[in-house]
């Protein structure tokens, strides 16, 4: 060993073993990253199909009272054609929703490796992320620290460099064991050989200078990814204020939406409004319902990348 290489080696391979724990938690976290976002793909997905079978279920009944009234002579055949294309058109968005929750079902079971359970998306969401300082959350950030160990790897690589500045001196024993003649006793020799190098050559030169700029550029990676984490949790926070104000808006719009609804049905009924404004107020109150439940499927999918920026798992 030359001077100092032994413990230099040590602690390399003490930093190597913390880079691959490190490596293993900035994989899980981005393995989350994809489960996340397909998750809540497939609740929107979700959503969407809800939605289309309540317009449909909406359009069924309507068609029926329309055909009920035309048989007593309250209605015209238009009317009824009117009322039958709505229903139309509620199947073909049905079909269209499901294909679509089918194909958000399979991508999230290829990531998660199970098929995912319908359930409710507001009762899986995730939690607003507890407050912290910036030091503490880039300090637990696993993409951070994996950048951080694989730079201490460099530097104690650079430093071990630095240290074997020649070959490793040579220590070599060796026996010979002769006689002259037959008859003659043998002779042993021993011979002892020490070979010391005086320096390393323009190779170890650059295997150094290689391992100081490795090191040297991974903490300027570092550096920014600091500075994009802090602008994407930023980001996050502001999405999910954004997320929640829209939600107040959309189920506030929901809810004059199906009061509304509640006094055209009533007119309709009465005869006192024509069935292309009755039509209009479902799809209004439907297109309301529908943004309302995707509202609170975005505040929470907000809250969930917004964990993501911090570097929280899902729990």
């Amino acid at each position: 060993w030359l001077p100092g290489e032994r413990s230099r080696s040590a602690a390399l391979a003490d930093a190597e073993g913390a880079a691959v724990e490190s490596r293993s938690a900035a994989a899980r976290l981005r393995v989350a990253a994809a489960v996340r976002e397909a998750w809540w793909q497939w609740q929107r997905a979700r959503i969407e199909v809800d939605s289309a079978r309540d317009r449909l279920d909406h359009a069924r009944r309507l068609a029926a009272d329309v055909a009920r009234r035309l048989k007593a002579g309250e209605l015209a055949r238009a009317d009824q054609h009117q009322a039958d294309g709505a229903m139309a058109a509620a199947e073909s968005e049905l079909v269209r929703a499901e294909a679509g929750l089918a194909a958000a079902g399979q991508h999230l079971k290829a990531l998660a490796g199970a098929a995912p359970v319908a359930s409710d998306a507001v009762g899986t969401a995730e939690q607003l992320p507890p407050a912290a300082a910036a030091g503490e959350i880039d300090a637990a950030h696993a993409a951070l620290q994996e950048l951080k160990d694989r730079s201490t790897v460099a530097e104690r690589a650079a430093a071990l460099a630095a240290t074997r500045s020649r070959a490793n001196p040579e220590l070599t024993l060796s026996t010979t064991r002769d006689r002259g003649s037959f008859g003659e006793a043998a002779q042993q020799t021993f011979t002892l050989g020490v070979r010391i190098p005086f320096g390393g050559g323009p190779r170890q030169d650059a295997r150094s200078a290689g391992a100081r700029a490795e090191a040297l550029d991974l903490q300027a990676q570092w550096a920014l990814e600091r500075e994009r984490l802090g602008a994407e949790r930023e980001a996050a926070r502001v999405r999910v204020e954004a997320a929640r104000a829209q939600l107040a808006a959309a189920e506030r719009r929901a809810t004059l939406a199906r009061e509304s609804r509640g006094f055209f049905d009533k007119s309709f009924r009465l005869g006192e409004t024509d069935l292309p404004t009755r039509l209009r107020i479902d799809a209004e109150a439907a297109d309301a319902e529908r943004q309302a439940a995707l509202g609170r499927i975005e505040l929470a999918a907000a809250i969930s990348a917004w964990r993501q920026a911090l570097g929280l798992l899902p729990p």
